[in-house]
């Protein structure tokens, strides 16, 4: 059986102290792609969606810093 890629997306919020954390289906190169184009156009706010379909907005003025994780798949049991 074949599971989709999940990327971990971490936001840090500027003069905040909690962190947005998720998963997301998209690549890292997508989410990459969203986050350059809405800082490149000066967007007031940055769109990104999870895996679930839930849509998280973004001011971009609030932007601390966007981690995003590797879009390697998670393994599952144990090693010998």
């Amino acid at each position: 059986m074949s599971y989709p890629e999940r990327v971990d997306i971490r936001i840090g919020i500027a003069n905040s102290p909690r962190e947005i954390n998720f998963e997301t289906a998209q690549t890292a190169g997508e989410v990459e792609q969203t986050v350059i184009a809405a800082l490149d156009a000066k967007s007031s706010c940055i769109s990104l969606t999870d895996d679930k379909g839930k849509v998280y907005l973004v001011p971009t003025v609030s932007l601390a810093y966007i981690e995003i994780g590797s879009d390697v798949s998670r393994r599952v049991g144990f090693v010998s």
